[in-house]
């Protein structure tokens, strides 16, 4: 898709907009650890990769769009897409399959994964091409691979991409097999959730290496030891994405809760917990274990890989409560 060109007022919104972007995720602290991306914020449009995005009204989704022939119209997409919020991309029978995270969550999650000059980023979601674009901006086109299997996203993500002057390779293909011709990679980051760890990942990454992703509501940072082991907590920060094409959804499933107090059913680090443990911990086992441990969030918990073997655990790898991973 062709981007549509903007007149000089929308150029001037848009600048003026992303500049108010900017103050607002300054502000949140997203970068604080690493205050570079400030400047890669400040100079990628994101306008420019999204070019129309839905927003959910009663009863589905409305269209909002660059080329709309009324201009407040197009005026409401511009500043919708300069918002601190995910916007849905890609929508199909009512189906949510693909967006653009929340600038603020983007900002937190590259912090994250601490990249350092000369590095090479694997991205798992290509999505509209926004992050790879960020990433590209701070490393250099030649150091940033993103995939995804649906090859509709892949080409809407380079179009987007060449339109903002980055080239960074876009790659179709199953992002759970990673991009082996690539590699090796310093960091991997997933824009999707997850339901286990692939194996292609650490095999593709050298000693040191960091992967964040997704993962039962969470994000979980994983240091690579070599490739059949990794281990990291998961940050406090709840997450919420869509599943990696062709994996299993992470959320809980819906179970009977109803014996259970509200404030549990209610709670969101309890909601984590079962998503963690779904399949292998009985909801009414995981409310006594999460009260008989104080109630704790998301930063508690954490993930071993090691060879085929992989467990969420809480507190210590080694420790009494340990669950196993598919």
């Amino acid at each position: 898709m062709a981007t549509h060109a903007l007149d000089q007022d929308l150029e001037n919104l848009a600048a003026s907009a992303r500049a108010e972007l900017v103050r607002e995720i300054d502000a949140s602290g997203a970068w604080s650890a690493d205050p570079v991306w400030r400047e890669a914020f400040e100079a990628v449009p994101r306008h420019l990769f999204v070019p129309y995005y839905y927003i959910g009204v009663r009863g589905g989704y409305e269209r909002r769009w660059c080329g709309d022939p009324d201009p407040e119209h197009r005026e409401q997409w511009l500043r919708g897409a300069y918002t601190d919020t995910p916007l849905a991309t890609r929508v199909r029978d009512g189906e949510l399959l693909s967006s653009s995270s929340q600038p603020s969550l983007m900002a937190e999650m590259l912090t994250e994964l601490g990249v350092e000059d000369g590095n090479a980023v694997l991205e798992i979601g290509a999505g509209t091409g926004y992050n790879a674009a960020l990433l590209a901006h701070r490393l250099g086109d030649d150091r940033v691979t993103t995939i995804d299997l649906d090859p509709e996203i892949t080409e809407s993500a380079r179009q987007h991409l060449a339109a903002a002057g980055y080239h960074p390779a876009v790659v179709t293909g199953d992002g759970a097999r990673g991009v082996p011709e690539r590699g090796p990679f310093d960091r991997v980051i997933a824009t999707c959730s997850l339901s286990s760890i692939p194996g292609a990942w650490l095999a593709q990454c050298g000693p040191g290496a960091r992967i964040l992703t997704p993962f039962a509501t969470g994000l979980i940072a994983l240091r690579v030891r070599d490739a059949g082991h990794a281990e990291g907590r998961f940050l406090r920060t709840p997450a919420f994405f869509v599943p990696l094409r062709g994996g299993t959804r992470t959320e809980p499933e819906p179970r009977d809760l109803g014996g259970l107090p509200q404030r549990a059913r209610g709670d969101d680090r309890f909601r984590f917990l079962l998503a963690l443990t779904r399949g292998s911990l009985d909801p009414y086992e995981a409310y006594t274990l999460w009260e008989r441990e104080g109630q704790p969030g998301r930063e508690r918990y954490g993930i071993t890989v090691d060879g085929d073997r992989s467990w969420a655990w809480l507190d210590d790898p080694e420790g009494p409560y340990a669950w196993p991973l598919p």
